[in-house]
């Protein structure tokens, strides 16, 4: 089977063979501010990939003890931080007091949204990580939900695009069923296919984010007929994202975002990219 490597290599052989791989416009988004660059999920992050050109970004957010949503990824605070457990154990005020293994203090969601809140054309996708089911039992999501919405609709920029995601489908539907205007993404491990396009659609969902592994140009060719939008994962390599826009995504995230934003000015000017 040709590698993802070697298969971008092949698109970049002749920039009439790229042309024709992709014609439409990929929005490109920095995954959790760029995490194989920056420290993922901090302030610090999100203004190098600001800084560089983006305007297209991806958080998680889990619920502290107290009710106070924190932007992390993990559950458990041991790979990213100086604190232990888990963040659903502590408050805000104990959360406060740690710092990333890089020394950056922990956002919250009030300090993310102020920090968007003078930012035009914005791209965002909130990614609910509730999970496990044990810290967020079903009793639990419609406090999560709405702590969500609110915070991030009451500060939305009138031209921005916010998207709640999830791989969770139980907050998706909690999402769906008490804030109908919800834009929502289901994620899924899975590739693009006739399974999770059919899945999206039973959940009345119009956005899938599926990896890009398995994924076929046929199947997002399927998806956009059925009235879905694409994004695909991961977005780890310059070569990840030419096989993405080769596949007909719409968007794609990425952890390399300067990386990438240069390569692809330097040596695929002809892609119609926005960040």
């Amino acid at each position: 089977m040709i590698s993802r490597k070697l298969f971008a290599i092949v698109i970049l052989a002749t920039s009439a063979i790229a042309a024709m791989a992709q014609t439409q416009q990929i929005r490109a988004f920095s995954h959790r501010g760029g995490r194989m660059e920056h420290d993922e999920n901090t302030l610090s992050a999100f203004q190098a990939s600001h800084d560089a050109g983006y305007t297209g970004y991806e958080t998680d957010l889990r619920m502290t003890a107290d009710g106070h949503l924190v932007v992390t990824h993990d559950s458990n605070l041991e790979r990213t931080t100086n604190g232990t457990g888990a963040v659903e154990k502590l408050t805000r005020k104990q959360i406060e007091q740690l710092r990333t293994k890089k020394g950056h203090k922990l956002m919250f969601i009030d300090e993310l949204m102020a920090w968007l809140k003078d930012k035009k054309g914005l791209y965002v996708e909130f990614e609910m990580k509730t999970n496990p089911v044990d810290l967020y039992p079903e009793e639990r999501l419609p406090e999560y939900v709405d702590a969500l919405y609110n915070a991030v609709m009451a500060s939305r920029p009138a031209d921005a695009e916010f998207v709640f995601t999830s791989g969770d489908y139980r907050s998706l539907r909690c999402m769906q069923a008490r804030h109908p205007d919800a834009d929502l993404l289901m994620i899924t491990g899975k590739p693009c296919c006739a399974e999770t396009i059919a899945l999206c659609k039973a959940l009345g969902i119009k956005r899938i984010g599926a990896t890009m592994n398995g994924t076929s140009r046929e199947a997002v060719a399927l998806a956009h007929k059925e009235g879905l939008t694409v994004s695909l994962w991961p977005g780890q390599s310059t070569a990840d994202f030419m096989l993405g826009a080769y596949l007909g995504c719409d968007f794609m995230c990425t952890d390399i975002p300067i990386e990438l934003k240069s390569w692809v000015e330097a040596n695929a000017p002809w892609l119609k990219v926005t960040y």
